[in-house]
Formats: structure tokens, C-alpha cells, sequence
């Protein structure tokens, strides 16, 4: 029981305050990994393999020992629980982003909202017109909720404070070094696969909720069930279809990420999205984390792997 409140308190707490300021431990985590990059980094699949374990299983160990040392104490462990959640969610984050993305473009603020983009993906946006960048906001919100959001709740349902925090390694390590660019491509591989391996069953999960937040269950699978194979990316696939279908829009394209481009095949049957579309974009995303953080409550209530 003390899981799953704990779970719920860590949602309430990120939809009311956000992710903290200063001192964010994600973006400690994330200073830690690129001064360790600094050292490791050769273009090898084994310094990459050896970085990723060394991260992700430290910080998987840090979360097991709070786990053990507090799960006989229900308040602790609670507390421990609603700290951890609050620490790896990003989904108000996600929000307020999606939010100013919406501003800036409906504002015709073209510069501003290509700037902005970087705070969303890496997407190159340096010749992207409005509807091209409210596609790339669309696209990524949906893409992060089910990384930001339905993945760490549902790993945190299922194995507590550990599953929150190595889950959330892992993720800002595929942000940092999974790319299939020169650099990392070699370097990146395990981080890339290990979030993949990871977000298979949540990716789907969130499909799945997509399309009950949305009350369009039956174009929702169907679009997902079609077209997510077109998308090269095993998880984000099933995401960004099922968005599409709830949506009745069309999402992917051919996208520029500075050094190599990647397509990403046509996803859906409606239009192309447009500036309004975003807002809408991110209201389903809210009730797709409130669905998730309902899912990750029964989860936490039920066996204990850990």
C-alpha cells in the first residue's frame, strides 16, 4: 500500500510543482554521466556497454537499498516512493513546454518556436515553418509521455524506488549518447538498446491508454496496429500512431537531426497537424498520466518483486 500512495503523491506532486528549479538530481545524474563520457568515451560498443552498466546499475543499487532500508516502515517508504516519483516524472515539464511551444506559434513567433524546440527533441528546426514545428511538438509530446511518464510510473509500480531511478538512468542516457549519429553510434548502442528493451511493454501500455483518454479505443489500435511498424524506433512507433489515430491527424515525415536525417513513415489518416493542434496534444497527454499513475497504483498494491 505504501507503494502505490507513494506513487500517487509523487504524480500530485510533479503536476503541482514541476520539477524543481535547482538542483534537479536528473540533471545531476546527467552532469555525473557526461564528465564520465569525458573519460570512457571511445568509438567502441564495449566502453558504451561498460558506461551504460556502470550508470544505470549504480543508480538501480542506490534505488535498492532505499527500497530495503525503508520498506519495513510504511511512512518512510512512502515518503522514499513520492520522492523518487516526483524526481523522474517530467510530465508537467512536458506540459508547460508543450504549453509555450503553443504560445510562440500562435503568436506567429517563428524564431522563437524553432529555438524552443530544443527543449522538446533534437530535431534541427533551423528551416521548419508553423505546422512543421507544431507536427515536431506534437510528435514529441507524445513520444514523451510514455518516456517521461507512463514509463517510470509503471516501472515504479512494479518495482518500487529501483525501478523508478534505474529506469530514469537509462532514459537520460539514450537522450544523451542513443544516437545514430557518427559520434555515438557505436558509443550509444547499449544505451539506445537498453531504453528500447525497457519501454517495450510501457510504450504499448501507453498506446493503449492513449486510446482510452481519448475515448477513440477502436481508431486508436487500429492506426497503431497499421502504421507503427513504418516507424524505425520500436517504441516510439506505437506511441506516436496511437496519438495520431486519438487525434485523427497524420504524424511522421522524413526529420533532420543535423548530421543524418531519419524517416519516420506517415503515421495516421487525418490531417497534417496544425498550430492548434498542440494544445490538444497536450491535454490528452495529461489524461494519458492520470490514467498511467491509476494503472502504476494497482500495480504498487499488488505482488512485490523487489
Amino acid at each position: 500500500m505504501s507503494r502505490a500512495l507513494g506513487l500517487l503523491l509523487g504524480f500530485a506532486a510533479d503536476r503541482l510543482l514541476g520539477d524543481p528549479r535547482r538542483y534537479h538530481p536528473v540533471a545531476g545524474f546527467g552532469r555525473a554521466a557526461a564528465r564520465m563520457e569525458k573519460q570512457l568515451y571511445a568509438d567502441s560498443r564495449r566502453r558504451g556497454t561498460g558506461y551504460t552498466a556502470v550508470l544505470v546499475g549504480g543508480t538501480a543499487i542506490l534505488g535498492l537499498a532505499v527500497e530495503r532500508a525503508t520498506r519495513k516502515h510504511p511512512i518512510l517508504h512512502t515518503a522514499a516512493t513520492a520522492a523518487a516519483t516526483w524526481t523522474v516524472l517530467g510530465a508537467r515539464s512536458l506540459e508547460r513546454e508543450a504549453e509555450t511551444m503553443a504560445g510562440l506559434l500562435e503568436e506567429k513567433d517563428i524564431p522563437g518556436a524553432r529555438d524552443r524546440l530544443s527543449h522538446l527533441c533534437a530535431r534541427d528546426a533551423t528551416d521548419l515553418e508553423a505546422d512543421e514545428l507544431a507536427r515536431a511538438t506534437v510528435e514529441s509530446i507524445a513520444e514523451n509521455t510514455s518516456d517521461a511518464c507512463v514509463a517510470p510510473l509503471l516501472w515504479g509500480g512494479a518495482l518500487g524506488v529501483p525501478g523508478l531511478l534505474g529506469y530514469r538512468a537509462a532514459n537520460t542516457l539514450d537522450a544523451m549518447v542513443g544516437y545514430k549519429s557518427p559520434k555515438y553510434l557505436n558509443f550509444g548502442w547499449a544505451s539506445a538498446r537498453l531504453d528500447d528493451v525497457l519501454n517495450l511493454l510501457p510504450a504499448r501500455a501507453c498506446a493503449a491508454l492513449t486510446g482510452l483518454a481519448a475515448g477513440r479505443v477502436q481508431d486508436t489500435v487500429r492506426v497503431w496496429r497499421r502504421d507503427a511498424p513504418k516507424h524505425p524506433s520500436p517504441n516510439a512507433g506505437p506511441v506516436e500512431a496511437a496519438f495520431a489515430g486519438a487525434l485523427g491527424l497524420t504524424l511522421g515525415g522524413t526529420n533532420s537531426y543535423g548530421s543524418y536525417a531519419e524517416d519516420r513513415g506517415t503515421l495516421g489518416d487525418g490531417p497534417a497537424p496544425t498550430v492548434a493542434d498542440v494544445r490538444r496534444t497536450a491535454e490528452l497527454a495529461r489524461r494519458v498520466g492520470i490514467a498511467a499513475v491509476c494503472l502504476a497504483a494497482v500495480l504498487g498494491k499488488g505482488r512485490r518483486w523487489i
